[in-house]
């Protein structure tokens, strides 16, 4: 299902929650055009590891607070998370959908297809903006990998994800890259990468975001976003630079 692209996006590389992200959620907050938004806090991507779901709540609400805004902390975990009426209607209400960071394949695993999935499409066509750290802006890509698969040493895979953006592939904690895979192991992730998917590799602490329909992708925080070709060619973009996508 593809998400319209109405309200405003961000795809963060790392820092959900922090005072690195103060700047860029700013943006996405004043890009609403309301008053108090309300930001649904939706930390699915962590819910196989005990404990961190309430931690980003925590940390969430703390944050947007702090930004003027109202938050809405969900208990979605688990694919009948994504079909309970309760948080069904807490969705409904919401101008700003946030996803924490965790585990990408799980995260579309358990959105798929999903009321829960449909009622954030519908409030994107509405205007509504959509963000995503780490896995969750992995989850917005056309394709994502199965990175924990590559860190134990598996051959690179790539999965269909949830295409908010089916055009671009995210690849986040780029500049810390090269420690979690070796450079045979990258050139095997270029090399396997589906037709047509542009890589893009957004450094932590940075975000790449589009504040409207009609408005440029721009980067917004302390380091780069770079563009990946095929050939490993990069090209990098940094905080307050257009990227041509």
């Amino acid at each position: 299902m593809k998400v319209h692209t109405s309200g405003p996006i961000g795809l963060l590389g790392s820092g959900e929650y922090t005072s690195m992200m103060d700047a860029t959620d700013r943006r996405l907050l004043a890009a609403l055009g309301l008053a108090r938004p309300k930001v649904a806090l939706i930390p699915a991507a962590s819910g196989m590891e005990p404990g961190m779901p309430e931690r980003w709540n925590r940390m969430g609400v703390e944050h947007f607070t702090a930004l003027g805004a109202e938050c809405l902390p969900l208990s979605l975990t688990t694919r009948a998370d994504a079909e309970n009426a309760e948080i069904l209607a807490q969705l409904r209400e919401a101008d700003l959908f946030y996803f924490s960071g965790g585990n990408p394949e799980y995260l579309v695993e358990i959105l798929r297809n999903t009321p829960a999935w449909a009622i954030i499409a519908e409030r994107r066509a509405g205007g509504a903006g959509i963000a995503g750290c780490s896995a969750g802006a992995m989850m917005m890509s056309g394709y994502t990998l199965r990175v924990r698969s590559i860190v134990a040493g598996q051959p690179p895979r790539w999965i269909v994800a949830l295409g908010v953006e089916p055009q671009i592939a995210v690849m986040p904690h780029f500049d810390r890259m090269s420690g979690f895979v070796g450079a045979e192991v990258f050139r095997a992730l270029l090399e396997s990468a589906p037709e047509g998917a542009r890589l893009v590799g957004i450094d932590e602490d940075t975000a790449l975001i589009k504040l409207g329909p009609d408005a440029p992708w721009e980067v917004s925080g302390r380091q780069s976003v770079v563009l990946i070709g095929r050939d490993g060619e990069r090209v990098a973009y940094r905080d307050g630079q257009a990227v041509p996508l």
